[in-house]
């Protein structure tokens, strides 16, 4: 249900908020008062095309927000998740915004969403019916749904649906394959050629990634070789090395006259220096010994990486798994090729066993729709009959043909409303009162089997008075007790129906003419009620009629 509507800037509204009860709202004002526009705003919500010249002050923005408390909330988990959107218990806010230059930003629980976000929520949240709307009643997929919800055929349709999938997969799958193998068998040769050529390589599993691991190592090996040798030369080996020329100097030092105090100290110092040396010598000839670079080992290495990037070049993949993916893929093909008819006999079959399960389960669904088709002509031509339309004609024409995302029938509603008139579809033959009347007499059908959400009937009693109206609104008070119905009438008798009753007037400052709602109290309902029944100059006589109204939809309520 709608728990509140604010809505700033739009228009002639500089700012208005409402709080909606659950139940049955009443919203009543002159005409020109502004009730459209409360109602355009709204449609933002769901979608609606934004115009920058409906912003009333072009200098800020326009901001349009309703919050909804959600019955159901488990239903819309999924829709929160696949859109990475945050929850608020059984909460969610709708905002649309549109800036003085005409950008338009949709928000639902504070976070941006594309516009097609937006209306997906928004039309699960409300819906709203005027005159020129209710040609949904037009609509197979709606008539289809009306239907399908009072044959109680959901869970039906949700098994049918996957069976159908599944049918579509296979059929996609066989006609797919069909193509493939005509075109590998034109090009079997080639296809021959490509998967000899990988074969000749006998690559194994991850060939390449060893093969260049290895190749770096032995080439690490070999720096490392050549690096060692230079150090062991450099201290021992070469002609001209640390140790003797170490040895050379120590033995100068010890052939210093007597008189040279320090001379056996220091040489035995370098002495000392010479063993460490020689001790790092001998550390590096052991590594140098553990070192083993195989230089043709590197050669042979490089050749075969040299064979596998050349065939990977020219069938444009990076690894040598790559070109054992392809290898199997051209196995694939030939083998599509060589045992075409078979497979294409297996998925022919396959096909087949798909399309039975689903078509035993569009029977079924069908079978339930056809019951339901009559049941519902009457249902709908009795509840519509209290509502002026006594000669209405109804006929549930349903017809069998191929399968469907919903089924195997296609479905029209006709409808006469004369005595001497033809069965026609009801955009074909019906006037706008009269679809209005048949759409509330639909909802009140549908109430208890479908998920409906809020409704806001937009003057649908236009066009009746007396009786006819005051029956239009005892039918709108008893949907309302399923689902949360806002209406904005001009007639009193569907007004004094509602639990809750709010005006919308305008009213002049010194610069401008703005629009404003507030909810009623029980007096101002008698004061507004008695307007709508005897115009401006209403007195105690219309004041009377308008508390005997309220206290008949009191009685009601409390009865029924």
């Amino acid at each position: 249900m709608i728990k509140s509507l604010h809505i700033s800037n739009y228009a002639l509204i500089s700012q208005i908020d409402i709080d909606f009860d659950a139940g049955f709202n009443i919203i009543t004002g002159e005409t020109g008062a502004g009730k459209s526009i409360i109602l355009g705003a709204l449609s933002l919500l769901l979608g609606g095309r934004s115009d920058s010249r409906s912003i009333g002050d072009s200098t800020r923005k326009s901001v349009i927000e309703a919050e909804f408390i959600l019955e159901a909330p488990s239903r819309f988990e999924e829709f929160f998740k696949q859109n990475d959107l945050d929850t608020d218990g059984n909460r969610c806010i709708l905002r649309r915004e549109i800036s003085p230059g005409g950008r338009s930003r949709a928000f639902i629980n504070d976070s941006p969403v594309n516009l097609s976000v937006l209306r997906e929520i928004a039309i699960q949240l409300v819906d709203i019916h005027s005159q020129h709307q209710n040609l949904l009643l037009a609509d197979a997929d709606y008539q289809l749904s009306v239907i399908d919800a009072l044959a109680g055929n959901a869970p039906l349709l949700d098994e049918y649906r996957q069976a159908y999938a599944e049918y579509q997969r296979v059929l996609k799958r066989y006609s797919s394959t069909r193509d493939m193998i005509r075109r590998n068998s034109d090009d079997a040769d080639f296809l021959s050629y490509q998967l000899e050529q990988i074969d000749q390589l006998s690559l194994s599993e991850g060939e390449q990634e060893e093969l260049e691991a290895e190749r770096d190592a032995i080439a690490d090996q070999a720096d490392i070789k050549t690096n060692l040798v230079s150090a062991i030369d450099s201290l021992a080996d070469g002609e001209e090395n640390v140790i003797d020329s170490l040895n050379t100097a120590a033995e100068a030092i010890r052939e210093l006259p007597d008189s040279f105090d320090e001379a056996e100290s220091l040489a035995a110092r370098i002495d000392t220096v010479a063993i460490e040396i020689q001790d790092i010598t001998d550390t590096l000839r052991r590594h140098d010994e553990a070192c083993a670079a195989d230089p043709a080992r590197l050669e042979a290495i490089q050749e075969r990486l040299a064979e596998i990037y050349s065939l990977e070049s020219k069938h444009h993949v990076e690894t040598s798994d790559g070109l054992l993916a392809l290898r199997a893929d051209l196995a694939k093909r030939l083998d599509a090729v060589a045992n075409g008819d078979v497979i294409l006999a297996d998925l022919e079959a396959k096909g087949r066993a798909a399309k039975k399960k689903a078509m035993i389960l569009a029977r079924r669904i069908s079978e339930a729709r056809h019951n339901q088709a009559e049941i519902f002509a009457t249902r709908l031509r009795g509840t519509a009959e209290p509502l002026g339309m006594k000669n209405l004609r109804c006929d549930i024409a349903l017809t069998t043909g191929k399968l469907n995302p919903s089924g195997i029938d296609s479905i029209e509603f006709l409808f006469a409303f004369n005595k001497n008139q033809e069965l026609m579809p009801v955009g074909a033959t019906a006037s706008g009162g009269e679809i209005s009347r048949l759409m509330l007499s639909v909802k009140s059908i549908i109430g208890d089997s479908m998920n409906l959400p809020s409704i806001i009937f937009d003057e649908v009693d236009t066009g009746v008075s007396g009786e006819i109206a005051a029956r239009m609104g005892r039918m709108m008070q008893l949907l309302s007790r399923k689902i949360q119905i806002i209406t904005i009438t001009h007639l009193p008798q569907v007004a004094a129906r509602g639990e809750s009753h709010f005006k919308v007037y305008k009213a002049d400052s010194e610069t401008s003419t703005n629009t404003y709602i507030r909810r009623l109290d029980d007096e101002e309902r008698v004061t507004e009620l008695a307007a709508m029944l005897g115009g401006s100059d209403a007195g105690e006589t219309a004041a009377a009629n308008a508390r005997s109204l309220l206290e008949a939809a009191k009685s009601d309520k409390t009865n029924k």
